[in-house]
């Protein structure tokens, strides 16, 4: 896979569970979710997105279904049971006995657990009866939900042929790459494909990496990825031949802007919609290989690097909303997460009206979807989305 925007053909999605019935208000923030989601309003959205995909062409694969044909294997079980338990939390003799249960369980039983997490109560009484247990509220998580396992698009992202496992930087979301490098080695679709980077390395998250054209990636640097990071992909990216060019883009370190997709996505070969706000001021280090290492240059303005690196004159920008607090408002509501299914043709949330008229008067088809259950996360049709193949440009 080269670009944001080749005619997208497998899609890694994770429909929202029972992960999303964990979130209380005393939890909420602490698992990264603005408010307390309509689960089966989320359900429903999340199918109707799932069907746009399939109607276009693109095959679907269900994130929660690819993990328990990869638990079927008996090594993945044994790593995915280890990965669930927490010593430093729970102590050993507890962390012995939930490690023991998990063991006995089925792959579809130890998937639940491992999405949906699961509480004192659920554990079954016989096991672990410790000080720790006694001492946390029947309701409390030995196993913590992983609600933001929602966002497929940050825990892994394909780049050529191979595929990088996150580093995620949030503790609440420490555990999805875990997941998902189980996956990538013991389902059989994915058994031969290669890997680009580590989980160990340091953070980067895939809602920061675009793939501008083949060779060129740009990376944001901010509240999720580190300038380490961003450097240890380009180090790979390069090592590996998957790219030419890395641009590191810094970003603010907030909320609004987590990623670098929060302001900027692909729509077509030559186009963004861009956040207006920063369309002036962002900026990029262009890196490339120099010798045995990486050779830095810049920054320079964020909209001039890119069309250099990508070999074209100037990159189109359709800005969100058509004023400035119609762009904040938008922006907030992922007005500029969409996601490319071919050059031309992108995924939307329905109530971002005026940046969806701006890309239609663009040239841009825009195919809306309600997102007013599967936005309280954060994100939007990209971050909801892990393209596994797209056909070159």
């Amino acid at each position: 896979m080269d670009s944001e925007v080749g005619p997208l053909r497998t899609v890694l999605l994770h429909r929202p569970g029972n992960e999303l019935k964990r979130l209380t208000p005393r939890n909420n923030d602490q698992l990264l979710f603005d408010s307390i989601p309509w689960v089966d309003r989320a359900q429903d959205e999340h199918d109707a997105f799932a069907d746009v995909l399939t109607a276009r062409g693109v095959e679907v694969m269900r994130l929660f279904d690819s993990l328990v044909v990869a638990l079927a294997d008996e090594r993945a079980h044994a790593a995915a049971a280890a990965t669930a338990v927490d010593r430093r939390r729970l102590g050993n003799e507890l962390a012995d006995a939930l490690g023991g249960y998990l063991s006995t369980v089925d792959a579809k039983g130890l998937a639940d657990v491992l999405t949906g997490g699961m509480t004192f109560e659920e554990l079954p009484a016989a096991e672990g009866a410790s000080l720790v247990r006694k001492m946390h509220h029947p309701h409390d998580f030995v196993v913590d939900p992983l609600p933001n396992l929602l966002f497929t698009r940050d825990s892994s992202v394909w780049i050529g042929d191979r595929v990088a496992i996150a580093s995620l930087a949030m503790p609440a979301r420490a555990r999805e790459t875990a997941l998902l490098d189980l996956i990538y080695a013991y389902h059989p679709r994915f058994r031969t494909a290669g890997r680009a980077y580590g989980a160990h390395s340091a953070p980067v998250e895939g809602g920061d990496v675009l793939l501008l054209a083949p060779g060129v990636i740009a990376i944001g640097v901010g509240e999720r990825t580190t300038p380490a990071g961003a450097e240890s992909l380009a180090r790979s990216a390069f090592r590996d031949g998957l790219a030419h060019t890395v641009l590191a883009v810094p970003i603010a370190q907030d909320r609004a802007t987590m990623h670098l997709d929060t302001v900027c996505t692909m729509v077509d070969r030559d186009a963004v919609v861009m956040y207006p706000a920063v369309r002036d001021t962002l900026r990029a280090y262009t890196l490339r290989p120099s010798g045995s290492g990486v050779g830095v240059d810049g920054p320079a303005p964020f909209l001039e690097a890119a069309a250099a690196a990508m070999g074209i004159d100037r990159l189109r920008v359709i800005d969100t909303g058509l004023d400035p607090v119609t762009a904040e408002r938008e922006q907030w509501d992922d007005g500029n997460n969409t996601l490319a299914l071919a050059p031309g043709v992108v995924v939307a949330y329905e109530r971002n009206v005026e940046t969806n008229s701006r890309l239609e008067d663009a040239g841009i088809e825009v195919l809306r979807i309600s997102g007013s259950e599967l936005g309280t996360g954060r994100g939007g049709p990209r971050c909801m989305s892990c393209p596994v193949s797209r056909d070159p440009l």
